[in-house]
């Protein structure tokens, strides 16, 4: 099973980032010295991935303009002799190939997907999630990949939340437990009132997923707010008798997606960080 694309949607406003996102993308923000989207963009590579479907909007150029080579910035720092500080940038750049699909109007997660479906072909693909970094020893990705081949069937990616917090997220039902991390997935629930969710592993931003899904983008209804889900595709597809995986990933998740957890993640990772981690842990 080759698994060589992966879809990073990132075309949103980025609203609980305003005003800054007026200006700059949300997936530009800094986790240190390097954009969000960088280390998602890392994470693929470390998995393997070489295809980057980014969705972007109008307002994103900055994304491929830092993916791009600048031949007067690389001259001005080879004659000053910091060409270093872009070593991981240009590593990225000759290896990675980009491709940008833009949506002209922001319609849920699942119309964003939908918008690759021409360059995916009878294929495997995977997704990432801007809004969540994960940190850890192998790539998450690379996990969802190894599981999506050992069982030659589509993966999402799932982590034990509080039950409180179950209506923020789409939450699997078990059909059956295979090992401790390693799920057979029932049905997906979209953000259930907490009675009614069926666990408390709640969906988080990392898949691989069957070239089916588009055909069940196409078929699904828009949700009550106009938006196409992802979470209601898949179900569609366990409705139509495609298997479909849930694996507990290994590491640590910051949801970046908004201030105090984008903040967390820019404290804790700099506090592991050799060149700062006496100044943060101060």
């Amino acid at each position: 099973m080759d698994i060589i694309k992966t879809i990073i949607p990132a075309a949103g406003f980025g609203t609980r980032f305003l005003p800054i996102t007026k200006a700059i993308p949300k997936e530009m923000l800094p986790i240190l010295n390097k954009p969000a989207i960088h280390h998602i963009v890392e994470e693929g590579l470390l998995s393997d991935i070489r295809n980057f479907l980014i969705i972007t909007s109008r307002h994103k150029e900055a994304i491929a303009n830092y993916f791009d080579a600048c031949p007067e910035l690389e001259l001005f720092l080879k004659e000053h002799h910091k060409l270093e500080s872009l070593s991981g940038l240009s590593k990225i750049i000759k290896q990675a190939d980009f491709t940008y699909i833009r949506q002209s109007e922001p319609r849920g997660l699942g119309h964003a997907v939908w918008m690759a479906r021409n360059v995916v072909g009878k294929e495997y693909v995977g997704i990432m999630l801007p809004d969540d970094l994960i940190v850890s020893k192998i790539p998450a990705l690379g996990q969802l990949i190894r599981i999506a081949r050992q069982e030659k069937a589509s993966v999402i990616a799932v982590q034990e939340i509080p039950t409180e917090q179950v209506s923020s997220y789409g939450v699997i039902s078990i059909k059956k437990q295979l090992t401790p991390s390693l799920f057979q997935v029932q049905d997906l629930i979209e953000k259930p009132q907490q009675k009614n969710a069926p666990s408390n592993l709640a969906v988080v931003g990392r898949y691989v997923l069957s070239h089916k899904i588009f055909a069940s983008l196409e078929t699904i209804e828009p949700s009550a707010g106009g938006e196409l889900q992802l979470t209601d595709a898949i179900s569609h597809m366990l409705k139509n008798n495609e298997k479909v995986f849930a694996y507990k990933l290994q590491g640590t998740r910051y949801d970046i997606g908004t201030p105090a957890g984008w903040l967390k993640a820019t404290l804790e990772i700099g506090a592991q960080d050799p060149a700062y981690a006496s100044v943060f842990k101060k």
